[in-house]
């Protein structure tokens, strides 16, 4: 594990919300996101939901860098698309509060990694589209939710095809990776800013890095179950932001 101190980067991992029971609302995030940020050396911080915009603004400012985590499907009214009849449970407030987070982020520079869903808020938030079902709207598709089925979680259903010169290649040291796959929805129209750096087999994009300067990286696999023991290359993504959140850190500290 990565040694932690009062100045190592903070990484902002936007949590969700789980119902229990009729009258009680968990908030919250998967360990393995935390986990993973720890283990690269940023010291994560959960941001709430929240209505509330000079709160949301705080946690924004704390944040040297921001992870957005997988779950639910996003509103196709954020993207001009009206719901197809296979649209998954959406959450209103996370969606509002995921796309502020993203234009934010890539407005001003913060460093930001987006994992399965947070993929495609990171596309949506910058001008793209989805794919609301992968079954029914592309053809010949593979079962992208193959790893839902496999007793474990990091199950690796297919290979992720990289750009040789994408960032994501130099770091995994490969332009080929098994990866683990847990969705329906994909990205469609590729965002003005986010270039297309990986691919499934059958076509559907699964990678995207901005296409300027600074760290902005989506992800459709979920590498936070990956890194432990069924590919440690993966750490190195997390350790990547945390290293380009602590240069943000730094460059503005000297201005």
């Amino acid at each position: 594990m990565a040694e932690q101190s009062l100045t190592s980067p903070i990484i902002g991992i936007v949590a969700s919300r789980y119902e229990r029971g009729p009258a009680t609302v968990i908030a919250g995030i998967g360990e393995q996101y935390l986990a993973a940020v720890e283990a690269a050396g940023g010291i994560p911080l959960i941001i709430p939901l929240t209505r509330d915009a000079a709160v949301l603004e705080w946690y924004a400012r704390q944040a040297d860098g921001l992870l957005l985590a997988g779950g639910g499907d996003v509103d196709p009214a954020h993207f001009g698309q009206a719901p197809h009849p296979r649209l998954g449970a959406v959450d209103p407030l996370r969606d509002a509060v995921e796309l502020a987070l993203a234009r934010r982020a890539a407005a001003d520079g913060t460093p930001l990694l987006g994992i399965c869903r947070g993929a495609q808020v990171l596309n949506v938030a910058l001008g793209g589209t989805l794919w609301q079902d992968i079954p029914s709207e592309v053809p010949d598709a593979l079962d992208h939710y193959a790893s839902r089925a496999a007793p474990d979680r990091a199950h690796q259903a297919h290979p992720l095809l990289l750009e040789p010169d994408s960032w994501l290649a130099a770091r995994l040291g490969a332009t080929e990776v098994p990866v683990n796959t847990f969705h329906h929805q994909a990205l469609r129209d590729v965002a003005p800013g986010l270039r297309v750096v990986g691919r499934a087999p059958d076509g559907v994009i699964e990678a995207v890095e901005g296409s300027g300067p600074g760290f902005l990286v989506g992800l459709q696999c979920h590498p936070e179950e990956l890194w432990q023991e069924a590919d440690p290359r993966w750490r190195g993504v997390f350790e990547g932001l945390v290293e380009a959140a602590r240069q943000r850190r730094d460059d503005a500290a000297k201005r």
